[in-house]
């Protein structure tokens, strides 16, 4: 292969100088003399036939040439970054799976079970990140995620893991000043936490149990399980949440099941990845551990 590319040590002067929009912070980011930027900036110009920065009133400035090419040449080197780093971690065995999770189920759900993995296959490293919604598999470089929801993503596979049933949950001092409802139809008279991505989270509920339809969309809105669950400490209203989420805040007095009436969502915790990693022997390995991990008791 003939590469055509500047050499690393002037790709990453380049970077910094992009970054500072400035040779003299470059330098000193470097460990170099500021006239040794601006001949490795002069000459890596010269040898690309583009000028990448200009003077504009005495201050630096990046051609839009300069511009378009910093960001690609800043997400190799952290690419390049990212693959030293992980052959240090892993000193080639195994390697690192990157694990993407809502922030919710990762803390109380994934997390405390994810010894069990990793006591399993010491050879693989998680590398986990959260997101409040869907994830893109490809564009951001993830082997699988968690996703909530009914099953049905386009282009990818999955297997439907936990966190269907649900419950009406509300912490005790918003009972003390609402007083408790006991049946469905007593939640017209109480303020609902929404889900922005699940609008109709409360209206299904209310489907499968009766109430006034009307009041289905009504009350605050958040954009994720984990803001509704702490709304619901808070006593900012009534949360309809997976049981698996609120079972350590409930154990613990922080929040209440005024009243039980089980729910099974079309909705749960699903393992998603693209179909290519089919083949992918960390992702398999993952996958069925999660699957068994999720017939386990509580």
């Amino acid at each position: 292969m003939g590469w055509q590319l500047p050499s690393l040590s002037a790709l990453r002067t380049f970077e910094a100088a992009a970054r500072h929009l400035s040779f003299t912070k470059a330098a000193s980011e470097l460990n170099l003399t500021q006239s040794a930027v601006s001949r490795q900036i002069r000459l890596m110009e010269e040898y690309l036939g583009v000028l990448l920065f200009q003077r504009v009133k005495q201050r630096l400035v990046l051609t839009d040439a300069g511009r378009t090419y910093v960001v690609d040449i800043r997400a190799a080197l952290e690419k390049m970054q990212a693959a030293t780093v992980n052959l240090l971690a892993t000193q080639g065995k195994g390697g690192v799976l990157h694990l993407a999770t809502p922030p919710a189920f990762g803390t109380k759900w994934l997390i405390p079970r994810l010894h069990r993995f990793s006591d399993a296959h010491p050879e693989i490293l998680i590398e986990l990140a959260t997101r409040a919604k869907p994830f893109d598999l490809a564009d951001e470089s993830i082997d699988a995620a968690i996703h909530y929801g009914g099953d049905d993503w386009p282009g990818v596979l999955s297997d439907r893991l936990v966190g269907d049933e649900m419950v009406v949950v509300c912490s005790p001092a918003y009972l003390q000043r609402r007083g408790t409802p006991a049946r469905p139809e007593d939640l017209a008279q109480h303020t609902l936490l929404q889900q922005t991505v699940r609008p109709n989270l409360w209206r299904e509920w209310f489907e499968a149990k009766g109430g006034d339809l009307n009041l289905a969309w009504q009350g605050p809105r958040f954009e994720h399980f984990y803001l509704i669950m702490q709304a619901a400490i808070g006593s900012l209203g009534v949360a309809l949440l997976p049981r698996l989420l609120v079972r350590e805040d409930v154990a613990a007095g922080r929040l209440v099941i005024p009243f039980e009436d089980p729910y099974h969502s079309r909705e749960a915790y699903c393992l998603v990845y693209l179909a290519g990693k089919r083949g992918d022997q960390k992702v398999q390995l993952l996958r069925r551990w999660l699957v068994d991990e999720a017939k386990r008791p509580d």
